[in-house]
């Protein structure tokens, strides 16, 4: 497991996908650029590039992933994606967005815009009930009840969503969501200038 420090906490981050990414990777269209973000030590990077998928690596840190350097199916941008006001990908689509372990609510959004017609949003992170297992413990960095059903309404078709206790890798309270933009939604959202 690799450690680190994530906002105001200590963070462990498994070396393993989240099964909750590998069992909805499959509904990435195949060959379809993926956006992950906040990549932490790769686990999710390397994942999909085994898939064959073509993946924009984002985090503040990218040393982690340095070995992954040269692979052409690979594009990594080093931001800080709270720094700024300007969402760094405004305008860019993916047929796959992945955000594990990570919220910064003013960025929401941003995501659900970023997910291309047909394209798949694959999100999961702690809950509000997680503080009682340690870091994070801050609300800023815990879901709301529903909160990640409100964020895709009307923009997203819900494939499968959960809150509640898991115990791998370390007893956690979380939140996920599993949801692909319909084209028929994209078309109204375009039309409606949304």
């Amino acid at each position: 497991m690799e450690v680190a420090i994530a906002h105001d906490h200590v963070h462990v981050e498994p070396e393993e996908p989240s099964p909750w990414v590998v069992r909805f990777a499959p509904l990435i269209p195949a060959g379809g650029r993926v956006l992950d973000v906040a990549c932490g030590n790769g686990r999710h990077t390397r994942f999909l590039l085994q898939r064959r998928q073509r993946v924009l690596a984002v985090d503040k840190v990218v040393s982690s992933i340095a070995d992954l350097e040269g692979n052409p199916e690979l594009e990594v941008l080093q931001v800080d994606l709270e720094s700024d006001d300007v969402f760094p990908l405004a305008g860019r689509r993916f047929e796959g967005v992945v955000v594990t372990n990570y919220l910064y609510r003013p960025l929401l959004r941003d995501l659900m815009g970023a997910v291309a017609p047909g394209g798949v949003l694959i999100y999961e992170t702690y809950a509000k009930g997680h503080e009682r297992f340690g870091p994070p413990t801050n609300p800023d960095f815990l879901l709301e009840p529903g909160e990640l059903l409100e964020a895709v309404r009307g923009r997203l078709a819900v494939i499968a969503y959960e809150n509640g206790m898991v115990n791998e890798p370390r007893p956690a309270i979380v939140q996920r969501i599993c949801a692909i933009r319909r084209t028929d939604v994209a078309d109204r959202e375009a039309v409606a200038g949304a």
